[in-house]
């Protein structure tokens, strides 16, 4: 693709060579190739203007840079230089691949997005849509899976994906819209159908420093990426609502409200089952009564957000609500992974945050009226902040606790521990993961429930700047076979 058309939206742009032939883009100096485009972007980490002149050695043709960039670049190089070279790098990369499934819809939120995402590709699947949802976990589509470990892909990667769906004939797409990708403008080379907003609680401070600067990342999605008029699903009872809620009427979206209080998509009533959740539920004023086979009452409200989101692109209210029983939850999100001989359970969950870990305990407690245990850790390099929070939060909200190691990456895990440990009295203290897991398992007496919290679907233990291979839900199986067959032991 000729230079010229990459950045034809561009108008004040002047070219050197308009005509230069773009075989490739990409952020990634390993990846270049003869006659590549190579955006040299600065990140939280390193300077890309630092791998500029790998870049050439590769082949790179054409270079994009802030301005006043001291690096020198050889004048048959095309230099494009831009005040926000992040945001253009992402349109390029969109108009170089330049195919896309005609719907997709964005959520955006501190939990949810995941489950939200793939509920939505199943209401769309149950009436044969061909769908996929992009995000943590990976690519999915209703017969592929590939795994992934950015919530919001890189520009080039993400338009290549959708790109790719577009080939393989899927109309439809739910993307996972990530405070880190939209203030890095990972998506700014697309315009969504649809948008939702699931809640806002303390996450990633480490990156965005306040609550304020969070936010207005999230807003985004809704100010900046969103079709005039389309559809913006907001949680009612989120303490943010408001603040979305004046985004969009600004921006001129129509707001689709959800949740206890909503006029629009409101849960009237919901009764616990050994299986999963009955619910009345009131849709756009048609009253109904469904089974909902996924626990946690925080899932209702991503089915409720799902469920505006299909609707609001052209799915009838009776044709969504008759695919609510065919749901499943979605790897690593309260996943029952397997049960005792005694009829206790063991989930697992992707829980990592405080307002997350409150609420899967939670979730689970109406579940029994035994023991509710969890093992769970804290990240290292990551927001200190919040490990005293969720030291306090299972204190309160379980029986017992393990707090164990969880990706310490470059920090002491002894450190990390003990301030998770200082705000929970009751907590044991076991380092070795694996070795916790089965304690806790060992611990389960009739109908008590533990929940292994952190990991959820991944399958790595990040120590230094290596990735050990740990999957809770291996080990958690491989020590229920065992204490089923009265083989366990644990010292």
């Amino acid at each position: 693709m000729y230079l010229k058309q990459l950045v034809s939206f561009k108008t004040n742009l002047h070219l050197h060579n308009p005509h230069l032939n773009i075989k490739g883009v990409t952020t990634d100096s390993r990846k270049v190739k003869k006659d590549f485009l190579f955006a040299a972007l600065s990140g939280s980490k390193t300077d890309g203007n630092l791998y500029i002149h790998d870049a050439l050695n590769r082949g790179a043709s054409a270079i994009i840079t802030r301005p006043q960039s001291d690096i020198e670049i050889p004048p048959h190089i095309e230099k494009i230089e831009d005040p926000n070279p992040h945001k253009l790098f992402s349109q390029i990369a969109a108009y170089f691949y330049n195919e896309r499934p005609e719907f997709i819809v964005g959520i955006t939120g501190t939990n949810g997005k995941t489950s939200t995402a793939d509920f939505i590709r199943q209401l769309w699947a149950h009436k044969h849509i061909e769908s996929g949802s992009v995000g943590t976990l990976g690519v999915i589509t209703n017969h592929h899976y590939e795994y992934g470990s950015l919530t919001t892909p890189s520009p080039e990667d993400l338009y290549k994906i959708l790109q790719d769906l577009k080939l393989q004939n899927i109309t439809h797409v739910a993307l996972e819209a990530s405070s880190h990708g939209l203030h890095q403008y990972r998506l700014d080379g697309l315009l969504f159908k649809a948008a939702g907003f699931t809640n806002l609680t303390r996450d990633h401070l480490d990156y965005h420093k306040d609550m304020a600067s969070y936010q207005e990342a999230k807003a985004r999605l809704f100010k900046d990426l969103l079709e005039e008029n389309a559809p913006a699903v907001l949680n009612i009872d989120d303490p943010a609502f408001d603040y979305f809620k004046n985004i969009c009427q600004k921006n001129k979206r129509t707001v689709i409200t959800y949740g206890k209080h909503a006029t629009d998509i409101q849960l009237i009533d919901q009764k616990l089952t050994a299986q999963g959740q009955q619910l009345s539920l009131k849709i756009f004023d048609q009253k109904i009564d469904t089974f909902f086979p996924v626990a946690g009452n925080f899932q209702i409200y991503n089915l409720l957000c799902a469920l505006g989101l299909v609707i609001g692109t052209g799915t009838k209210v009776a044709d969504a609500l008759s695919a609510i029983p065919t749901l499943k939850s979605v790897p690593g999100r309260i996943e029952l992974v397997g049960q005792l001989n005694n009829q206790a359970s063991i989930y697992i969950d992707y829980a990592h945050t405080p307002d997350a870990l409150e609420t899967i305990l939670k979730a689970l407690r109406p579940h029994t009226d035994k023991q509710l245990i969890v093992v769970f850790g804290c990240g290292g390099n990551r927001d200190r902040g919040k490990r005293p929070q969720m030291g306090s939060i299972a204190d309160r909200l379980a029986d017992k606790v393990i707090v164990t190691d969880d990706n310490p990456r470059h920090e002491n895990p002894n450190h990390i521990r003990k301030e998770i440990l200082a705000a929970c009295k009751k907590g044991i203290e076991i380092a070795n993961r694996e070795q916790a897991i089965y304690k806790a398992i060992n611990m389960l007496h009739s109908q008590d429930i533990l929940v292994i919290a952190g990991k959820g679907h991944e399958t790595g233990q990040i120590v230094g700047n290596t990735v050990h291979p740990f999957d809770d839900k291996v080990i958690a199986n491989q020590a229920i076979l065992e204490k089923n067959k009265g083989n366990i032991n644990v010292t």
